[in-house]
């Protein structure tokens, strides 16, 4: 049985184009599902663009900018490779994810999205992994990569989770309402 996660908000950090939708979708109906409250933040306004792969999918409408962390108790980094690259350029967003992380509050990324996250200085010491093309990338930060099908790292102020690919996304929920439960 899953936790009643009523009163828990978790923000949902996108780029305006290039989400992998499935990356997306799943956590955000697992935390709908354990009852809190998912928000759509991004440094666009109005709609965001998903994918599926290289194929443009649904859209989103935006909750809010990337202002107020205190506002959520948990973040979730979805994938896809456009996301997280364009994020990663983004001051605010990166200043975003960083003070998750500074909190110590849950923050849970998926595929290339540990791409914000090395930005931020946050993954040194860390224990992760991703998508298979980040490993260098990580590793140069001073994070542990492995390859697994999630890693909850709680050697930080908070615990960082983390999932390879879609295949993963079972875990990975799994993972993330366990942290906030």
């Amino acid at each position: 049985m899953t936790t009643d996660l009523s009163g828990t908000t978790v923000a949902f950090l996108v780029a305006g184009e290039g989400i992998e939708q499935i990356e997306l979708t799943e956590p955000w109906q697992a935390v709908q599902a354990a009852g809190a409250t998912p928000r759509l933040v991004s440094p666009q306004s109005g709609e965001v663009q998903a994918y599926e792969h290289l194929d443009k999918a649904d859209t989103f409408p935006v909750d809010a900018a990337p202002e107020d962390p205190a506002a959520y108790d948990a973040l979730v980094l979805p994938g896809g490779v456009a996301n997280p690259d364009a994020l990663r350029t983004d001051a605010q967003a990166v200043a975003f994810a960083k003070a998750f992380v500074d909190a110590g509050k849950p923050v849970a990324a998926i595929c290339h999205a540990p791409w914000t996250l090395i930005e931020a200085d946050v993954v040194r010491g860390r224990r992760m992994t991703s998508w298979p093309s980040l490993q260098t990338d990580l590793r140069n930060a001073g994070a542990e990569w492995v390859d697994e099908e999630v890693v909850v790292d709680r050697s930080g102020p908070g615990p960082l989770i983390t999932s390879r690919k879609p295949d993963d996304l079972k875990a990975f929920c799994g993972a993330l309402l366990d942290a906030l439960g």
